[in-house]
């Protein structure tokens, strides 16, 4: 009589495939699993033990309690005892997730998983792992899709949990993501296999959590059974996706995004000649550079950095302010106040001006022709009519409420916004030497002369100014 042949591991195969065929774990791989003592963490556990037995591989546990619940320490000796069960190394620690939560201003989970996480990478450098590994199922990623859609995610966050984290020490690998919890409930209890039940995951006031026990069974019963595979799929699609356009992405952004030392800028003046979903994408990766990271960042703020004008500002979170000067948006610099000054000049020789940096170089002439504006432009100096000019000139600071009429326009305009137009930055305009006749402004670094003060064809003398750069005391 024949021995009957045991029955294929269907869900065994689907997890070699993912693991070993995904290239996740390999030959000789030292594999730090993190357990939380439920089942999908329980049945990761015992899955890599099976694979241990077809191939060279180490298997370690590490369990890490958040003491957030009654039950976290039936859940920690819960793990010590499969450890020792299973004769496996065990690496546990905890925090106090409260705690951390309250001095970064996260969310409990947001908190828990940063605590978690370091957790695992410091216990995977101490115990020499070349992967780290967590439970994250099917049906993880199914929640994840849909919390994120109701969030209003891009392409990127409905990429969903990817298979493989980048990190420092060793990567994260999630080799349960092909599989959905249920069938990992149901080949454990065929095994005999325990496990533990969190309560906080019933508890509806967590939006996963109704996801998990309402809305996906809703969806399961009424619309499509296979509605998380198929959500599991959309994530993987617009993964593969959201990889390619990043490809583009950095290619541009390094020719976009400017860095000086600390300082980062974006160039958004070429922006808008992008596609839109390649601008967009430019405008995200400058945020995450200036941040760190995109936690926070809406759609909502990408779209204001987008069509933020020049001279605009845009408030961001972490007290970070954004303005556009000269077709750049950076980060907002305070520049130290400026010390106020107010100098008579007879126009003769060099004025040293305190706290400009420069001093100004006075000149005067037969008017000769057409008068040259100075090499460099209006910010390099300037041409007046010595005969409409009273001496001596007034040198200071620009002060609120100052007005000036243009060369050639029609009437008066404030000056801060004649120097903005012109794209003198903010900082530097309250150090600018502002030059007055009469009580009138004739000229400023970066404008052209007064109106009033132009040479014209009755100019008998000219009076030149040359703007010279350096330290002035």
């Amino acid at each position: 009589m024949r021995t009957p042949r045991p029955a294929p591991d269907r869900l065994f195969a689907a997890f070699r495939a993912a693991a070993v065929g995904g290239g996740l774990v390999v030959p000789g791989d030292r594999v730090l699993a993190a357990v939380s003592g439920g089942p999908d963490s329980v049945a990761l556990a015992a899955l890599l033990l099976k694979l241990r037995g077809e191939m060279p591989l180490e298997v370690g546990l590490a369990h890490f309690n958040h003491r957030l619940r009654e039950e976290a320490d039936g859940d920690e000796r819960f793990v010590r005892e499969l450890a020792g069960r299973w004769g496996l190394p065990l690496e546990a620690g905890s925090a106090d997730v409260r705690a951390h939560a309250a001095a970064k201003r996260l969310n409990l989970e947001e908190a828990g998983r940063d605590l978690r996480y370091a957790f695992l990478r410091r216990a995977a450098g101490a115990s020499g792992a070349t992967k780290i590994a967590t439970g994250h199922t099917m049906t993880d990623q199914a929640e994840t899709v849909l919390m994120r859609l109701m969030r209003g995610a891009g392409i990127g966050g409905l990429a969903g949990i990817a298979p493989v984290a980048a990190g420092a020490g060793c990567p994260i690998v999630r080799p349960l993501l092909g599989i959905a919890g249920p069938d990992l409930r149901a080949w454990l209890g065929k095994r005999g296999l325990p496990w533990r039940e969190d309560a906080s995951n019933r508890d509806r006031r967590f939006l996963r959590n109704r996801i998990r026990l309402d809305l996906l069974p809703a969806l399961e019963r009424g619309y499509e059974p296979r509605i998380v595979g198929h959500l599991a799929r959309l994530a993987a699609l617009a993964r593969e996706e959201n990889e390619l356009l990043d490809g583009f992405v950095r290619e541009l952004a390094d020719g976009l995004i400017l860095r000086r030392g600390r300082a980062v800028s974006l160039d958004a003046r070429t922006l808008p000649l992008l596609a839109p979903a390649l601008a967009r994408r430019v405008g995200r990766e400058f945020l995450r550079r200036l941040l760190g990271d995109l936690r926070g960042v809406t759609y909502e703020d990408v779209a204001a950095l987008m069509a933020l004008g020049e001279g605009k500002e845009l408030r961001l979170r972490k007290g970070l302010v954004l303005r556009r000067e000269a077709g750049r948006v950076g980060p907002k610099r305070r520049a130290p106040k400026a010390r106020p000054f107010e100098l008579l000049w007879d126009g003769r020789g060099v004025l040293p001006v305190p706290g400009a940096g420069l001093s100004l170089a006075g000149s005067r002439r037969k008017a000769a022709g057409t008068a040259r504006r100075p090499a460099g432009g209006d910010a390099a100096g300037a041409v007046l009519d010595a005969g409409r000019l009273s001496f001596p000139l007034l040198v200071r600071n620009r002060r609120a409420g100052d007005l000036y009429r243009p060369l050639g326009a029609p009437g008066r305009k404030k000056l801060k916004e004649a120097l903005r137009a012109k794209g003198v930055p903010v900082a530097a305009r309250d150090r600018l030497p502002v030059v007055v006749s009469g009580g009138e402004i004739a000229w400023a670094p970066g404008l052209p002369a007064a109106e009033r003060f132009k040479v014209g064809t009755g100019t008998k003398t000219v009076f030149s100014i040359r703007v010279k750069r350096g330290r002035s005391r």
